[in-house]
C-alpha cells in the first residue's frame, strides 16, 4: 500500500515546512502534496472543538486511510515517500500508530531551543489574532488549563518543547538507527551539510540539494484596535475576511519582539529538567539552551520595503 517511507515528526516552529520544501527538490524523494496531513494524530475522525481556530485546523486532517494513501499514489517508482507532521514527536499515541502502520519508517526530528520555539509558537498565534494573551510568559502559564479544556497541540507551548520526554518514549518503539535528530540551528547555519546528512540517513544521493527556503516569517502586530478587531473576527467570523486583515497587520507589523533575559529565565523553569533528560537520552550536549541567548531569528529573511509578506495562518 502507498504509505510513507519516512516522516518528519517534529518539532513545530523548528523549520519543518522549509525542510519539506527543500526535500521536494530531490529527485529520489517524493513529498506529500499536503505538507502536514496529521494522519496519525487521531484514531478516526478528529475532534470538532477546542481552542480558538482549532475547529478549522481539525478540518485539515487527512484522517481517512484511503485519503492518506492517495497522497503518495503519484510517487514515481523507486522514490522514497515522505510527509511532515511536526506534532508526531509530541503525541505519544501518534508514535504508537506510526509504529503499527509503518514500523520500518525512518523518522526525522528537528530540535529547536525550547524557549525560542515556545516564543515563536506564541508569536504565530498572537499575530494571527488567536492567542488572547499578549505576553508569552502569561500564555505559557495557561497551558494546563488549556490542555484540560481540550485545546489542540499547537497551544501546548511548553509540552511541545520537552524533547527529552518525547524521545525517551520514541526510543521504546523504534530503534535509534531509524531516528535522526539534529538542531534547528544546523538547518539555518549549515543547510547544505544538514541536507546531505538527511539524505545519507534516508539512503539517497547526497550533494543534489543545498538550499532551504526562507519561510514562515511572522511580524508582530502591535496590540491595538486593528489587532483587537482581528481577534474578534477570528472568534466570530473565521475565513477570508480575517485573513485579509491579518495580511494587512502583518505588512505593518514590526519584527518579532525578542525575549528579554527575564522572560527567558522564567520560561527556562519549564524546560531545565527536560534538557538534562534530553542530554541523557541522546548523549549530546544541550547545555547552551540553559544560558542567555546572544541572538535570535531563524529561517527568515529581511523583507524589502513594500514587499508583501506571506501570511502564515496556522501551524507549520
Amino acid at each position: 500500500m502507498p504509505l510513507p517511507d519516512f516522516l518528519v515528526i517534529g518539532a513545530p516552529k523548528a523549520g519543518t515546512t522549509a525542510l519539506h520544501a527543500a526535500l521536494q527538490h530531490h529527485p529520489d524523494l517524493y513529498m506529500s502534496p499536503v505538507k502536514e496531513p496529521k494522519h496519525f494524530l487521531t484514531d478516526g475522525s478528529p475532534p470538532t472543538r477546542g481552542g480558538p481556530g482549532d475547529a478549522e485546523t481539525y478540518r485539515e486532517h487527512v484522517w481517512r486511510r484511503p485519503d492518506y494513501e492517495a497522497l503518495f499514489a503519484a510517487a514515481p517508482p523507486g522514490t522514497l515517500k515522505g510527509e511532515s507532521t511536526p506534532f508526531y514527536l509530541y503525541d505519544r499515541a501518534a508514535q504508537q500508530r506510526i509504529r503499527e502502520a509503518v514500523p520500518h519508517a525512518r523518522l526525522i526530528a528537528i530540535l529547536r531551543d525550547p524557549v525560542e520555539r515556545a516564543h515563536s509558537n506564541w508569536a504565530h498565534l498572537w499575530s494571527a489574532g488567536l492567542e488572547p494573551f499578549g505576553d508569552v510568559v502569561r500564555a505559557c502559564a495557561e497551558e494546563e488549563r488549556r490542555i484540560t479544556a481540550g485545546w489542540a497541540h499547537f497551544w501546548h507551548y511548553v509540552g511541545l518543547g520537552r524533547y527529552g520526554e518525547q524521545l525517551a518514549h520514541l526510543y521504546t518503539l523504534f530503534p535509534r538507527e531509524q531516528v535522526l535528530i539534529f538542531r534547528y540551528r544546523d538547518l539555518v547555519d549549515r543547510p547544505a551539510d544538514t541536507l546531505d546528512r538527511i539524505c545519507a540517513f534516508l539512503g539517497v544521493r547526497t550533494g543534489l540539494i543545498s538550499e532551504v527556503p526562507r519561510e514562515n516569517v511572522t511580524a508582530h502586530p502591535e496590540a491595538g484596535v486593528g489587532h483587537a478587531l482581528l481577534a474578534a473576527l477570528r472568534r466570530r467570523l473565521p475565513g477570508p475576511l480575517a485573513g485579509r486583515l491579518e495580511d494587512r497587520l502583518q505588512r505593518r507589523g514590526r519584527a518579532r519582539h525578542p525575549l528579554t533575559w527575564e522572560q527567558r529565565r522564567q520560561l527556562l523553569g519549564y524546560f531545565a529538567a527536560d534538557i538534562v533528560l534530553l542530554q541523557e537520552v541522546t548523549g549530546e550536549d544541550f547545555g547552551d539552551w540553559l544560558r542567555p541567548r546572544e541572538r535570535s531569528g531563524g529561517l527568515v529573511g529581511s523583507r524589502p520595503p513594500g514587499q508583501r509578506q506571506a501570511r502564515n495562518g496556522r501551524p507549520a
